[in-house]
């Protein structure tokens, strides 16, 4: 029952991350947000491999696309 808990509010944070607005304005900013976003997606697998659910995989998948642009912002262009 603890566990089930625990696989809630993950879910609930991971998801209210997903629908928060992506602007970061500075680098630290996104350094945040893509650390943040990596243990959502740590945590989220841990609960899959409990649970084997489809909705917590892709959940995962759409925060991995999420973390992708992060850290694609955060290395920046060098051709700019």
């Amino acid at each position: 029952k603890e566990m089930q808990v625990k696989e809630t509010e993950i879910v609930e944070k991971a998801t209210e991350f997903e629908n928060r607005k992506h602007v970061y304005k500075s680098t630290n900013e996104k350094i945040v947000a893509s650390r943040e976003v990596k243990s959502l997606i740590l945590n989220l697998n841990e609960v899959y491999k409990e649970t084997k659910d489809p909705e917590i995989m892709e959940l995962m998948k759409r925060l991995t696309l999420i973390k992708r642009k992060i850290e694609k912002r955060l290395k920046g262009r060098p051709d700019a």
